[in-house]
């Protein structure tokens, strides 16, 4: 069926409007790869990835001009005589290169990724590092900051690093429970999380900004909904975010309420709220709950709203989700909710 150019128009509008689409989402870091590195791991792994391709395209091009070339000129005629052509039986020369030449590409390979491998593990850790424990849960991540006593989760923030003022950030990666795998695409290559293990990887964005990523090891029902946040901030931003996540959780006496109900029920059991008799580990830190822009690791925005819907029902958003429902009455909710509001 033959389109008309009514049709033809709408196609190319949409075509168009999805490419424009797909290019701002990669201009505003929302969209997870590998094709727009922005720190050096990153960085060598595309390079590499570039490498690898040309070989392989380079191959694929001569093997597919060869077999063109040998379709076309030994196909069928008309003239050709009656029975069975001639026989050809090898050439050595030929079975040679055919043999040296591939074991020579995959010397080269394995070379080329074993030196980008070392110097992504073996580079130096300077003394200005920002180290940060990275803890693995069903479905949620833990962040720790030693030097600074900070404990956060799923929001990584970390400082940009520039020509003037060079920053890594060094992570230390461990499991609570199953195998996870920490993957943020555009500032370093995935490394796993195993339990009573620790993994570490570093990486040095020299651009701010929100970086996306994943777990990228299956880890169970949830694995999905495991997401990643990496705020890369300038200096002073990460300053002021460090000061305020140093800072105890308000105790507003206008919402003294919610916070009684929360320290009547379990929900202290599994969460820490400094300064209150909260100090569970199962569960993420809600000191400053409201400073993250996402809940439930990247599953939806942290409004008021859902805040009270994952409380009364974290199965709506997370099927699987560990965290029960806590069967709390409407007051309850809305006492609840108000109080988590001010933990900002």
């Amino acid at each position: 069926m033959q389109m008309v150019p009514t049709q033809r128009l709408i196609c190319f509008g949409s075509a168009t409007a999805c490419l424009l689409r797909t290019t701002t989402l990669l201009a505003q870091n929302s969209i997870p790869t590998t094709l727009a590195p922005a720190s050096t791991p990153a960085h060598q792994i595309f390079d590499l990835s570039i490498f690898v391709v040309a070989i392989t395209g380079g191959i694929f091009l001569v093997v597919g001009g060869l077999l063109a070339v040998v379709l076309f000129r030994f196909r069928a005629r008309k003239t050709d005589p009656a029975g069975e052509p001639a026989q050809i039986y090898g050439s050595t020369q030929i079975e040679l290169a055919w043999t040296v030449i591939p074991v020579l590409i995959v010397v080269v390979l394995f070379l080329t990724t074993a030196r980008i491998i070392f110097a992504i593990q073996d580079a130096p850790k300077p003394k200005t590092a920002l180290d940060v424990t990275v803890i693995g849960h069903q479905f949620w991540w833990e962040f720790r900051y030693p030097k600074y006593g900070v404990i956060t989760a799923n929001e990584l923030h970390i400082p940009v690093s520039s020509a003037g003022a060079q920053e890594a950030a060094f992570l230390k990666l461990t499991s609570a429970d199953v195998n996870h795998s920490f993957w943020v695409p555009r500032l370093a290559g995935k490394t796993d999380l195993i339990a009573n293990h620790v993994n570490s990887m570093w990486m040095d964005p020299q651009t701010p900004g929100l970086y996306l990523g994943q777990c990228a090891q299956f880890c169970g029902s949830q694995h999905a909904l495991m997401l990643l946040r990496v705020y890369v901030d300038t200096p002073g931003q990460f300053a002021a975010w460090i000061k305020n996540q140093q800072q105890p959780a308000l105790q507003d006496p206008a919402v003294a309420a919610g916070r009684r109900d929360f320290e009547a029920q379990a929900c202290m059991n599994c969460h820490t709220i400094s300064g209150t008799s909260a100090t569970g580990r199962f569960g993420p830190d809600l000191t400053h709950l409201m400073s993250r822009t996402t809940l439930a690791s990247g599953a939806m925005n942290n409004t008021p709203t859902n805040l009270r819907q994952w409380i009364k029902s974290p199965d709506t958003f997370k099927n699987g989700a560990l965290m029960p429902a806590m069967q709390l009455s409407d007051k309850q909710l809305d006492e609840v909710t108000a109080y988590l509001e001010t933990l900002k």
